[in-house]
Formats: structure tokens, sequence, C-alpha cells
């Protein structure tokens, strides 16, 4: 297949984590990815992972909070490809409330978390009208949709995201672009084992089994399960799926509230 007839996904934060695990999932189905990501050795390492699971791939280093860079590289891809999946899924984390959340705090996860949505929407959306079709995944989190403790500038900016989502799928409906979103509750990832070796070097296996059982079925989810949700998203069989919210949390919204 030519790159314009096989299908793409573009992955942003790809080289890790949730990211890294559902572009190895895409990959599986025959999607070509373009891994995104400020860590440029992170993405050719799932890069590496995707061909030698036979899959095809192609790696760029972005920081997608900068417009005029995303702008750019974004005009590079869509000049070899059309993008039909974009899952925004590049993040980072803020734990405080407002009394101990300084402005550099807020600034630094609005630019990422909330403009580095909106950058690549942007950079992709008219490319996406022309070829009246695409599927966009924004990452949200349980913490745009109830409180959590001293997550406030961190629930501002997936908040954001849920909203920019409702947005986005009732203005590009008419153009056959679908979004959606997907709110994890707490995933065993690098970041996870990374804040548990920092903060509780001591009491580590005692923090990590207390978060776990934080969620009602007792367990953190695996990023593969969060790439399979997005698999389905992607694909055919939701055709019939826009402007949703997809909490994956264990029943931590429900249950828990």
């Amino acid at each position: 297949m030519t790159s314009k007839q096989q299908k793409v996904a573009l992955v942003t934060g790809g080289g890790s984590g949730i990211g890294q695990s559902i572009c190895l999932r895409l990959a599986l189905k025959g999607i070509k990815v373009i891994v995104v990501d400020l860590d440029l050795d992170a993405a050719k390492e799932t890069s590496k992972k995707i061909y030698a699971q036979h899959g095809v791939a192609d790696v760029y280093q972005l920081d997608i909070s900068n417009h005029q860079s995303v702008k750019q590289v974004f005009g590079t891809i869509i000049a070899q490809h059309n993008i039909d999946i974009l899952v925004n899924n590049a993040g980072i984390a803020h734990i405080g409330n407002i009394e101990n959340t300084k402005e550099a705090d807020l600034d630094r996860l609005y630019n990422v978390n909330v403009k580095g949505v909106y950058n690549c929407i942007s950079a992709s959306i008219e490319a996406m009208k022309t070829q009246k079709s695409g599927v966009i995944i924004n990452m949200a989190s349980i913490a745009s949709s109830v409180g959590i403790t001293d997550r406030f500038a961190y629930s501002m900016s997936k908040g954001a995201v849920l909203t920019m989502t409702y947005s986005v799928a009732r203005d590009y409906i008419d153009h056959g672009i679908r979004c959606n979103c997907i709110s994890p509750g707490r995933v065993h990832t690098p970041f996870v084992d990374n804040f548990l070796d920092n903060n509780y070097p001591h009491n580590r296996d005692e923090m990590f089994e207390k978060l776990s059982k934080s969620q009602p079925i007792g367990r953190m989810a695996q990023p593969e399960e969060i790439a399979a949700l997005v698999d389905y998203l992607c694909s055919d069989e939701a055709s019939f799926i826009t402007g949703s919210n997809y909490p994956i949390d264990g029943g931590f919204v429900t249950i828990n509230n």
C-alpha cells in the first residue's frame, strides 16, 4: 500500500506508557503510526518495537506546546500522509491544591495539556475536512469529571480537554470527523513507578497497594487496557460514536461517588 492508501494514526506522547501501548496496538491493525514525543529516544524505542512486530512507523520529536513547531511538523506529515486518526495522549501532571499551585505550575499545565491539544487539532482539522473523514481521541481523566484531592491544576487542564472534545465533535460532525475522549483512572505506568520511587522510597510497596486499592476494582489499569479502548473508538465498529467521554477507571467515578 502507498502512504496515501494505508490508514495513518498520529499519537502524541507515544514514547512511553499509555502512548506507547496505543502505538503498538494500532500498528498491529496494519495502521502506520506516527510516533510523536518530546523525547526523541523514547519515540525511537517505540518505533523499534513497532517494527519488531512487523508494523510501520515514523518518528518526530515535537514540543506540542509550541504552536509554530506543531504547525511545521504536522504540515510535513500531512504533505506525505492523510492523518486518519489523531490521538492526543501527551500530557503532564501536577500535585497540589490552589494554595500550593504556583502561577508557573498553572501555565505549564495549560501549555501542554490544553494548548497542546488545541495545537494538534488545529494543525490537522483542515486536512481532515478536506478528506471528509477523521477520528480524534483526546486523553482526559477522571479528574475532569469528579473532584480529586490535590489535583487543582491537573483537573483544570483535563476539564478543558473534556469540553474541547464536545465542541470539536459538534462543530465537525458534518465533515465526517468523530471526536471522543477517554478518562482513565490510575494506570500503572513508568510515571507511577517514578513517583513512588521518588516520594516513598521506604514504603513503596505499601503505597503502591494503597493507590491500587483506591479503585473499587482493587487494582490499577494496565496501559494495554487503555490502548484497547482507543483501538475500538478508532475502528469502523465505533462509527456511530462521537462527542462521548469514556471513563475507564475500575469503577472510581460511579462507585466511589
